[in-house]
Parts: C-alpha cells; sequence; structure tokens
C-alpha cells in the first residue's frame, strides 16, 4: 500500500470511493512534459542554493530524465493512488533513487507546481493554436487570389444588399482570425509569468532564486503574490474565452458554407470526403463537417461557463475546486484545435461555381444604392434619392423587372437626373470597382489585402 505524501496526520485510510473521486490523475497526467521541465530546473535550483548536492542534483536529474523517457515511450505504469501527475512522478522518482527522491520536493508546494506545469503547458498551446490559425488563414488567402474575383450577393439580415467580390468575403474571415492572433498573443503575456517559489499560499522559508527558476524556463517575470500566484486561473478563463469567440467565427463561416452548398444557393459544393449520406435517402449529401464545427461551438461555451462558475466564488487561495480547470481548458483547445484543422484541410477541395455566384447577383436589385448615389452625385439630397430609387424598385419588383432592364426613359419618368451616363452605374462589376475606399470590395482593394494578408503571414 503507498504512503500518501500527505498522510502522517492521519489515522484512517483513505476510502477507496475518495480515492477515485480526489484523483486527478486520469487528466492531468497530460501536463508529464512540462511537470518533469519544472521539476528538473527546480532541482537545479535547488542544489544553486545548496539544498542539493551536486551528486544529488545530477542523481536526481538523471531519475527525472528516465521517468520522462517512459512517460513519452508508453512504458509508465499509472497508478490512481498516487493521485496526481507530481505524486505519480515523485513516487517513480523514489522507487529509482530511494528516498533521496522526496528531497526533490523541498521548496515547492503541489499548489505552485501545478500553477506552473498549467502555464508552461498553455504556453506551448499557444503556440501551437497560434501555427493553427495561421494555417487557415494561408488557405483563404489562397482562395481569395485565386477563386475569390468573381461577384456574389452580399447580405445584411440575410437579405441581398450589395455586390462584393467572393474574395473579399473570404478575407473577412481572415481578419476575425487575425484578432483570435492578438488575443491570444495578448493573453500569452499574462500566461508567460513564474509562480514556482511561491509555496502552498506564503512564499518559501528557503531562500530560493525565483528569477533563475524563471529565467531558466523562459518566462518573462515572476508573479509577486503568492496568494494569487497558487489562485489565479484567469489566463485559464482567457483562453478558454479566446477559444470560444474563435469558435463563433469558425461556426458563423461554417455556417455560410451550410448555406452555399445548399441547392438554394449553390455557390458551392463541398468536397464529398467532408460530408456524409443519409441512410434512407439516396442523394443526399450532407454538410457534416461545417455542421459539426457549428455545434461543437456550443460545447466551448460550455467550458468557458464551466471555468467561470469554478472560479466564482473562491476564497483565496488553492482550494480543490481548482482540479476542475485542466478538462474544460484541455477540451477547449482541443476542440478547436480540431475544427481550424478540418476547415484547414477541407477548404482547398471546395468547388466553386462563379456562374451561379454570378447570376445570384442579378436576382435582389444590388444596383439600388448605386442608383442611389448616381442621382446624389447629380445634386439630388441622398434621402430623396433613396426614396425615389425604392419607387423605381417597387414598380420593377410589380413587372417582373430588373434595374438593368430599365430603359431611359422609365428612369427620367422618376427623376429627371437621370441621363445616358446612369447606364455606367447599372452594372455589377462597374459596382464592386467603383467601392475603392479602404477595406472596400473593389478588385484593386482586395487585390492590396491579399498582399497585405501575405506580408502577415510573412511575420508569423
Amino acid at each position: 500500500m503507498k504512503k500518501k505524501a500527505w498522510g502522517g496526520r492521519f489515522k484512517k485510510k483513505t476510502d477507496p470511493l475518495m480515492e477515485t473521486f480526489n484523483a486527478s490523475l486520469s487528466f492531468d497526467r497530460k501536463l508529464f512534459h512540462e511537470d518533469i521541465q519544472g521539476s528538473r530546473v527546480h532541482a537545479k535550483m535547488i542544489n544553486k542554493i545548496n539544498i542539493l548536492t551536486t551528486s544529488e542534483f545530477k542523481q536526481i536529474d538523471q531519475g527525472l530524465n528516465e521517468i520522462l523517457e517512459e512517460m513519452k515511450a508508453g512504458t509508465f505504469v499509472w497508478d490512481l493512488k498516487d493521485e496526481d501527475i507530481h505524486m505519480a512522478v515523485e513516487s517513480r522518482l523514489t522507487e529509482k533513487i530511494g528516498p533521496l527522491g522526496g528531497k526533490l520536493h523541498t521548496a515547492r508546494s503541489r499548489n505552485d507546481q501545478v500553477a506552473l506545469d498549467l502555464r508552461l503547458y498553455c504556453r506551448k498551446r499557444l503556440a501551437e493554436l497560434d501555427g493553427k490559425i495561421a494555417g487557415l488563414q494561408k488557405v483563404l488567402v489562397v482562395l481569395a487570389e485565386t477563386k475569390g474575383f468573381v461577384p456574389l450577393p452580399g447580405y445584411t439580415h440575410l437579405q441581398q444588399a450589395q455586390a462584393v467580390l467572393w474574395g473579399h468575403h473570404l478575407l473577412a474571415y481572415f481578419e476575425m482570425l487575425q484578432r483570435d492572433r492578438a488575443r491570444i498573443a495578448d493573453t500569452l503575456k499574462r500566461v508567460n509569468v513564474c509562480p514556482l517559489g511561491s509555496g502552498a499560499l506564503a512564499g518559501s522559508t528557503f531562500p530560493v532564486d525565483r528569477k533563475f527558476t524563471a529565467d531558466e524556463l523562459g518566462f518573462d517575470d515572476v508573479t509577486h503574490n503568492s496568494l494569487d500566484a497558487v489562485s489565479d486561473r484567469d489566463f485559464v478563463a482567457e483562453i478558454i474565452f479566446s477559444a470560444s469567440l474563435m469558435m463563433v467565427h469558425l461556426s458563423r463561416f461554417c455556417e455560410e458554407l451550410v448555406l452555399w452548398s445548399s441547392q438554394e444557393f449553390g455557390f458551392v459544393t463541398l468536397p464529398q470526403e467532408f460530408c456524409t449520406g443519409s441512410s434512407m435517402m439516396p442523394q443526399k449529401m450532407n454538410p457534416d463537417a461545417p455542421e459539426l464545427i457549428r455545434g461543437k461551438t456550443g460545447r466551448v461555451f460550455g467550458d468557458l461557463i464551466s471555468i467561470l462558475t469554478v472560479l466564482k466564488g473562491l476564497p483565496l487561495a488553492y482550494n480543490k475546486d481548482l482540479q476542475e480547470d485542466k478538462e474544460p481548458l484541455f477540451d477547449a483547445l482541443d476542440t478547436v484545435e480540431n475544427c481550424l484543422t478540418v476547415l484547414t484541410q477541407m477548404l482547398p477541395k471546395i468547388q466553386v461555381h462563379p456562374e451561379r455566384m454570378q447570376k445570384a447577383t442579378e436576382e435582389g436589385f444590388l444596383l439600388a444604392t448605386d442608383l442611389a448615389d448616381y442621382l446624389a452625385s447629380k445634386g439630388v439630397a441622398f434621402r430623396s434619392a433613396h426614396e425615389i430609387v425604392g419607387g423605381i424598385v417597387a414598380d420593377c419588383a410589380q413587372k417582373g423587372k430588373t434595374l438593368e432592364k430599365l430603359s431611359l426613359k422609365e428612369l427620367k419618368n422618376h427623376s429627371s437626373k437621370f441621363e445616358k451616363d446612369v447606364s455606367e452605374w447599372l452594372d455589377i462589376e462597374a459596382s464592386i470597382n467603383r467601392r475603392k475606399s479602404i477595406g472596400g470590395t473593389a478588385a484593386e482593394r482586395v487585390r492590396e489585402e491579399i498582399k497585405r494578408a501575405r506580408e502577415i503571414l510573412k511575420k508569423m
């Protein structure tokens, strides 16, 4: 029977039910690399301040390295009675090198140890996540450049509004993802501070060199309040929030992919490799990949609510409730990374139907605003021009005509300001290219934004 590291005060054995209920090893063993990384540096630091001799440090460091290799190779034997990743490592180290293994825990607590492990883990995962986002951004840029110079309706209220280039539409998601990357970079500033040396809650009685530890582990700074250091999980909540907002962006895009691939829109056909069929209806090709991403958004939202609820009523400092921080974090990061991977692999294979996009621009009076702008350019107050064109659209709808098909005479029936040059304003391509303001949909602006996007991606 393994002795508990904390068992000296206890006379009774832990109830088997409590053993299972209390253990976090089933999920926090994911932190094994970070736990050993932190332990090796901690051993180096306590050797530096003469708590360990150089010989003791070398034995501990060698033992930790061997345990790391066992865990990486999958030969490590996990025992639930160890409770968590920290005790699993310490128990195995003691098996390897004897009582000296227990000396490693001098000048630290599991409270500052787990805070360290979690920060190291988040730092690594945020770097990986940034790369995944950039990968999807690259796909969007390629699509915009190679297939994006085709007009399609832009929508407000899901009603056709004005024509835009498809590439312009795609690059809107590039911008959302760039904000996601910026949020991650900003969060990293608060992740990358070292809590080790804070002890259980009040600091350490040993002359620990916290700056040394932080430098060895690549942190920018140390935490400056021991109570806060062991109980702070703001960075976990921030990361899950960033993941949640990123899932909002992915879900919005996936909603459009579902719409665009429907027979009613027909703008794109999704690759069969990322669709499924119906067990009853032979003709079906269902957009399951984007639907699943849309659905998994709610799952990540749940992770955010979970961590916020855990934190909301905790007194200082560490409480066992904080054991519940890891599963939402792991799930949110795994989910958003999987969704990014699926989209990144699916999008290059979609089939685009430019002729259907182009045809859709002829169906919704998309040039109405251009017509009002034309009248405004002739000196008509825009509000009056708006009303005049509204009347023209109403007549067209009644007669089953489009604006482009109206004769100059018909237009003059609504305003004498219409001249022959109005024909230049009743063309979809001209309408798009007239919108040259920064951030507009004109082809020259879209090309500029593609170039800008490529420059951004070069810097990663």
